[in-house]
């Protein structure tokens, strides 16, 4: 007996929806490698079917479209909620969370400036005029500093955005009533929802951008990609094992190896592979415990840190805006320089819980250095298809970041008291047995 249309179209309703799910269980950073084979191979075999191209475009546009709101209401709400109900117990906490990412942005400037590496650009506007000098760029940020905050939003003003975003969030920190700072939350949470759901396009986006790239400028373009993930890694990398140690060493006077390596082993690889701060704070709050700290101190600390302490985001938006910056040919001048290194740390404190929250603050970066907004979403773009790498190597940073400085903080604290404290069992087990000879 012929099937009826009404149960055909349930069966070919329940086939896509197998599939849907079915993609939907492959691991995002496998779909964006795939979509990312995909455009190459596109791009090699067929260079005239530009309208692949397309699903790059319209990628890249709703990033642009977004990341101004994004922006806007993290800030106000991070700000608005700022410091409550922590006391002064946690203000050496913030402290070192804020100092370490501001160094992280830092050293990225000095990495940026000692390889001076671009990233080629498939539309690379013509006619570009970078600021002429010091007072070009001053009055110009100025300007863009008290453009109105709803023309902001809607020309992507990034420097102006971020200027009224603060302003109106230490407003309400002061004036708005709990639920007032409950709306401010919910619609942070709303906005990052939001950016999930164009995340998730990034498969097609990265196709589509990879094919316009390739078509147009060839496969070399992959090792000057492969040249920005080295910058990216490497400045991690040295910032993980040299800056934090030192920073961690200058505050207990005591070798920080053994609490460093302790907790890139049992926090940054957990970490590398879920790609999530938020879902390493189990983790995290272990080692914690482990290390013997009070739980009524670091269940506060940890959550805090996995939001504030972003030193790998702040190295990868420093790093990429500087790219986009030297790419056009931009000279990023040291009093720039330094109001970048402040941008990124404030953006990066912002970028908590939201995928890809780094890279969608890079066009906020970018807009300082006089950077066009087209320019700065192809940049976005690069870092998509870069994350794979990057990515993982920056959450690794900043959540076993986490674990290090909380630890050094009560440790510093024990340390006034004249109590003992230790890196790992095998240092305490050996005290305990000259205690006992």
């Amino acid at each position: 007996m012929a099937k009826s249309f009404k149960e055909v179209t349930s069966a070919v309703g329940k086939f896509f929806k197998a599939v849907w799910k079915g993609i939907f269980k492959i691991p995002f950073i496998a779909r964006v490698a795939i979509g990312l084979a995909i455009g190459v191979i596109l791009a090699l075999l067929a260079p005239k079917a530009t309208f692949i191209a397309v699903f790059g475009t319209v990628f890249a546009g709703a990033l642009k479209g977004i990341a101004p709101v994004l922006v806007f209401i993290l800030i106000t709400s991070a700000l608005s909620s700022a410091g409550k109900n922590l006391g002064s117990r946690f203000f050496k906490i913030i402290c070192l969370y804020l100092s370490t990412t501001l160094l992280a942005a830092v050293l990225a400037v000095v990495a940026s400036y000692a390889f001076k590496l671009t990233i080629p650009l498939a539309d690379k506007p013509t006619g570009y005029n970078p600021p002429s000098g010091l007072g070009e760029v001053f009055s110009t940020l100025l300007a863009n500093v008290v453009e109105n905050p709803v023309s902001a939003l809607i020309s992507g003003n990034y420097v102006g955005i971020l200027a009224w975003s603060i302003m109106l969030g230490i407003a309400l920190r002061f004036v708005a009533s709990d639920k007032t700072k409950e709306v401010m939350n919910d619609l942070s949470k709303g906005v990052s929802k939001v950016v999930g759901w164009v995340i998730q396009l990034a498969p097609l986006g990265v196709m589509g951008l990879v094919f316009s790239a390739v078509s147009s400028l060839g496969v070399e373009i992959f090792a000057d990609y492969g040249k920005l993930v080295l910058l990216l890694v490497g400045t991690m990398l040295v910032f993980s094992l040299v800056i934090n140690p030192l920073i961690m060493f200058l505050c207990l006077k005591k070798n920080p190896y053994p609490l460093v390596l302790r907790c890139l082993k049992e926090s940054g690889i957990q970490a590398f592979f879920t790609r999530s701060s938020a879902a390493n704070i189990p983790v995290n709050m272990k080692l914690c415990s482990d290390l013997g700290l009070d739980k009524e101190y670091y269940s506060v600390a940890v959550p805090l840190g996995a939001t504030i302490n972003m030193d790998g985001a702040a190295i990868t938006i420093t790093i990429m805006s500087l790219a986009a910056a030297f790419s056009l040919g931009v000279n990023v001048n040291f009093f720039v320089a330094i109001l970048l290194c402040f941008v990124a740390t404030l953006g990066a404190c912002g970028a908590s819980g939201v995928p890809g929250g780094s890279l969608l603050l890079i066009p906020m970066a970018c807009s300082l250095l006089g950077v066009d907004a087209s320019v700065a979403m192809q940049v976005v773009g690069v870092g998509f298809v870069i994350g794979v790498i990057q990515d993982s190597v920056e959450t690794a940073l900043n959540s076993s970041g986490d674990v290090m400085f909380t630890a050094t903080a009560e440790f510093m604290e024990w340390k006034k008291q004249g109590k003992p404290f230790y890196f790992t069992e095998k240092q305490k087990a050996k005290a305990l047995t000259k205690t006992e000879e």
